[in-house]
């Protein structure tokens, strides 16, 4: 396969990976599925990890890593294909804003995840306020700390099954791009085109 079909195949990953990552820090803002006041919403959504970082950063390494097949082999001939090994030179730029997006994701996940969701909790025995009542992950192997959250209702679940996916997202574009990396060098070095020219496999 030549190295432009291959950067489509790992484009046409990425979009959908950034579709889930999006609707995935959309649902955050709707605690347990219900709709809260904004400052009640655990702080690290508003970082807009799966929408910025693994969503519209990721599209734009996506969209580029599609078009580089449009530049396989026909016409490559007669130019020593500088326009194609200089696109996929360029590639690996893109590739590194995907990794930058896809890490940022990643780190605020992990971050939420050890902080745990904001919900409503007892101050005391008659007062109740909204606050994070966990820290440094202890909820995570005491699933009885659940019940600290009284509201919303199945807020800690949904915290946690959602940036969890967003933190195994980030780490599979992560991935992708780094292939990319990998793949763009190749193709800048060793030519994009592969079988044209009647066979001859000009570079």
């Amino acid at each position: 396969m030549c190295s432009g079909g291959f950067a489509k195949c790992l484009g046409i990953s990425l979009l959908p990976l950034s579709i889930v990552c999006v609707l995935c820090n959309i649902l955050l803002f709707f605690p347990g599925g219900t709709s809260v006041d904004k400052d009640n919403i655990t702080v690290q959504v508003w970082y807009f990890g799966g929408i910025i970082g693994s969503g519209v950063l990721m599209i734009f390494p996506a969209l580029v890593f599609l078009g580089l097949k449009n530049n396989d082999c026909c016409g490559c001939c007669g130019n020593e294909s500088c326009g194609r090994r200089f696109a996929m030179l360029s590639s690996i730029l893109f590739a590194g804003v995907g990794v930058l997006g896809a890490g940022y994701s990643f780190i605020i996940s992990i971050v939420a995840i050890n902080h745990g969701p904001k919900c409503l909790v007892f101050k005391n025995e008659t007062h109740r306020e909204w606050s994070v009542p966990f820290s440094n992950g202890d909820y995570l192997s005491n699933t009885s700390y659940w019940s600290r959250c009284l509201e919303p209702d199945g807020v800690v679940s949904w915290h946690l099954s959602l940036f969890s996916v967003l933190l195994v997202m980030g780490l599979i574009q992560i991935a992708l791009c780094a292939v990319q990396v990998v793949n763009g060098l190749l193709g800048a070095l060793c030519g994009d085109c592969c079988g044209c020219c009647g066979g001859n496999g000009a570079v």
